[in-house]
């Protein structure tokens, strides 16, 4: 009994793999038309929309932060970074009482602009997700966080392609 509910475990977790492999390709996408939209390259969209959100959430970024966030060296930040300041996409401040730590923040327009490109998207997602009771949304909601816990989790642990000793 207990292999066979292991093995629906193991294919429904499959099946639900397979889906957000799909999702995350269509975000994926939906991040590369946003930067093109824009007329950026698409990492640094990307960084905007971290930044974005980041304040949006009332947690700014600092550049180490935003650094972990897309995955570039700290060079390669400091030069993103550069060129979304010159652009006006976004501001470096030092809001901190410890003068060192610096606040990234992003221009106005770029909350409008996301607003306009991902607003349609969003209606679209309220009215699918309107299908379904609230409660059972929660559930979904905390299972997502359990799946990108587990996935932190596993991260930490290093990388599992590294030759073995």
């Amino acid at each position: 009994m207990e292999e066979a509910v292991r093995d629906g475990v193991a294919e429904q977790r499959e099946r639900l793999m397979e889906s957000l492999r799909i999702y995350g390709g269509h975000y994926a996408e939906l991040s590369r038309r946003f930067a093109s939209w824009l007329g950026l390259h698409s990492t640094d969209a990307t960084a905007v929309l971290e930044i974005a959100a980041a304040e949006e959430r009332g947690t700014p970024l600092s550049p180490a932060r935003l650094s972990e966030r897309i995955s570039l060296s700290t060079g390669a930040t400091t030069a993103l970074l550069n060129r979304l300041e010159a652009a006006g996409h976004i501001t470096r401040a030092r809001e901190h009482s410890d003068r060192r730590i610096v606040t990234l923040r992003s221009g106005g327009h770029i909350q409008e602009q996301a607003d306009e490109f991902f607003g349609p998207l969003a209606h679209r997602l309220d009215a699918a997700m309107s299908h379904y009771p609230p409660r059972l949304l929660e559930q979904f909601e905390a299972f997502i966080v359990d799946l990108n816990a587990t996935m932190t989790s596993h991260l930490a642990q290093g990388d599992p392609a590294a030759p073995r000793p």
